[in-house]
């Protein structure tokens, strides 16, 4: 019970807002795939454009290959979970689940018997057995989320629609049923898509992810294709965090304010561009030792690491250091860049690695 979704070079216009700009996507039967972006960047309308519950302005969409364009919502076989429930509150948890069941035209419904069957059922798989009777406003965040998600799944649909499911619940709430949907997903085999701006959690729950921007697609592949490899900035500022030079590039180096930091991996054309590095890959030891000048500029506490910013060259980076390591403010450093991405003026991007004079000796501190 689970279909191929393709979207094929859609438009979608909000007055003067060109929400959707010409996107094409396609997904495999069974996959779990995350549509990513900050706000404004088509993602939702993306995702409602596939649910029937907005329209085209040209392109179309298509189910296991046949159009679906002009199908309306209820003939889609499309389950879809909104970021705030949307549990009908006079009604009990069985009856939410119930409901699409219970909505379906006489010929088609199932019986009272089959139906309380299927409501029991699901209430197993959400790990909510015995709460049927219960009321939404009884029930805690995570456990609404996960009967909106029951409710969705009870119509059996062909394909699961999820936006920001998880966007209302607090941080540990929100680690907890990342991890449960991954599970519940191996074990009901659904296509399935899920809007989201949490790079987080995009990275720990898909098979690949979609990383969009102003109504475009930047780059779609594996978490680790859009983390390790980002194809466009846009790409690699928004997955996670990281430090940016405006650079340029003369025979294979890259110089920042007079200093070579790092070495293309690749033939890369002379001429400006801009280097990307995140905060683990900086390299920071005491002067004297291989790597780029550098001066302290502060630092500030980051989950179990401390990064530490540091001007080289006329630029800035964040480098993560061990907690305990205190560096006063303006303080000499020496600094490395193990992996870093060059995107070259003209476009492209190429990978980088230290430059050979900066790869003998090391004292991070």
């Amino acid at each position: 019970m689970t279909a191929a979704v393709a979207v094929e070079n859609a438009v979608k216009t909000f007055g003067p807002h060109r929400a959707l700009a010409g996107i094409s996507l396609d997904v495999q039967p069974g996959e779990l795939v995350a549509l990513l972006g900050p706000s404004g960047s088509g993602k939702t309308t993306l995702l409602r454009v596939v649910a029937g519950l907005e329209g085209l302005d040209a392109g179309r969409v298509l189910l296991d290959g046949a159009d679906a364009t002009t199908v309306p919502v209820r003939h889609r076989g499309i389950g879809f979970v909104f970021q705030h429930y949307a549990l009908f509150r006079h009604m009990t948890v069985g009856d939410n689940i119930a409901y699409g069941l219970r909505s379906r035209p006489r010929t088609s419904r199932p019986s009272e018997a089959e139906i309380q069957a299927r409501v029991a059922e699901l209430l197993g798989l959400i790990q909510l057995d015995g709460y049927g009777r219960r009321f939404p406003a009884q029930l805690s965040g995570g456990q609404r989320q996960r009967v909106a998600l029951a409710r969705a799944l009870a119509i059996e649909p062909k394909v699961l629609l999820l936006d920001e499911p998880f966007g209302a619940l607090d941080a540990l709430v929100r680690k907890e049923l990342r991890a449960w949907l991954r599970a519940l997903h191996d074990q009901t085999g659904h296509t399935t898509l899920f809007v989201t701006h949490d790079q987080e959690e995009a990275l720990e729950l898909a098979d690949r992810v979609v990383v969009m921007s102003q109504g475009r697609i930047e780059q779609v592949g594996t978490p680790d294709d859009v983390y390790d490899r980002p194809a466009t900035p846009d790409v690699f500022g928004f997955m996670g965090e990281s430090s940016r030079l405006e650079v340029e590039v003369a025979d294979g180096l890259v110089r920042v304010g007079g200093q070579t930091i790092a070495a293309a991996a690749d033939p890369t054309p002379d001429g400006p561009g801009s280097l990307f590095v995140r905060p683990h890959d900086i390299t920071v030891s005491m002067p004297g030792v291989p790597g780029a000048d550098a001066v302290v500029l502060g630092f500030r506490r980051h989950g179990s690491t401390r990064l530490l910013e540091v001007e080289v060259g006329g630029g800035r980076l964040e480098a993560s250091i061990a907690p305990t390591v205190r560096v006063p403010n303006g303080a000499k450093v020496s600094v490395r860049l193990d992996r870093a991405r060059l995107y070259p003026r003209g476009g492209g991007a190429v990978d980088c690695r230290p430059p050979r004079a900066h790869q003998a000796g090391e004292y991070a501190i």
